[in-house]
């Protein structure tokens, strides 16, 4: 992302994770026809340390187990990500436990 000289914005980083968090779910909404009320990301503390996600109040949720989603040996295979989580909506659990399994 270039961000020009002249742009002036306090808490740059906090105020585009805020835009995206508010838009989100609409976004899904259209293209997939639910929306999403719980968003993750992950980060890779050897690089940085999720400062911009803890100032824009993500809470940081843990370690994962460098595994990957198509793991197959049980074996980790890549470094561990930190997991942070962000809820789209104040009943986040409410709605999640209520969904149907497909």
């Amino acid at each position: 992302m270039l961000v020009y000289p002249w742009v002036r914005v306090p808490h740059l980083a906090s105020h585009l994770l805020g835009r995206m968090a508010r838009r989100l779910s609409w976004d899904w909404q259209q293209v997939y026809a639910h929306p999403i009320y719980f968003t993750e990301t992950f980060v890779d503390p050897e690089r940085n340390r999720g400062t911009c996600y803890r100032a824009a109040n993500w809470t940081a949720l843990g370690l994962t187990k460098g595994r990957g989603k198509d793991d197959l040996t049980k074996k980790q295979n890549r470094s561990l990500k930190l997991l942070f989580g962000y809820p789209l909506v104040g009943d986040f659990r409410e709605r999640l436990c209520a969904v149907e399994p497909s």
